[in-house]
């Protein structure tokens, strides 16, 4: 079983964490890590032992056109350094586009202003990551 698992929107600033309950069923922000202050991984590594997460879930930015860039450059990288870094804990790389788009639209209609809530949209972009990722699972057939 995948679950729980760790969603990771990564950013040059911020990276935006997500989780899994146990079953599966649902995703909810966790928090939100300054890159600019501290390394995510340490951090990650903590939540992951903490919470007895399963799969690590990595939001690959694509292009409109399905195409990669520079960030899904640094998507992948910073995969490959969780990799390095948590061994035994699958990590799993998942499009994201849209999801910062659709976490922000989301927060708005709950009233709440984008520019004041940066660190919420990145969380709520790691929930719209796994929760892209959850559809992709096949049924409940354990």
């Amino acid at each position: 079983m995948p679950h729980p698992a760790l969603g990771i929107d990564c950013g040059d600033s911020r990276v935006g964490i997500a989780a899994t309950d146990p079953l599966g069923i649902l995703a909810h922000p966790v928090e939100t890590i300054d890159v600019r202050r501290a390394d995510p991984l340490p951090r990650i590594a903590t939540l992951v032992a903490e919470r007895g997460i399963r799969t690590l879930v990595v939001g690959l930015p694509l292009r409109m056109d399905g195409s990669e860039g520079t960030a899904s450059e640094k998507a992948r990288a910073f995969a490959d350094r969780l990799r390095m870094h948590i061994s035994g804990v699958p990590v799993v790389l998942v499009d994201e586009t849209l999801t910062t788009a659709a976490a922000a639209a989301k927060l708005r209609a709950a009233g709440k202003k984008a520019k004041h809530h940066r660190p919420l949209i990145d969380q709520a972009a790691a929930v719209e990551i796994l929760n892209e990722w959850m559809q992709t699972l096949p049924g409940d057939s354990e």
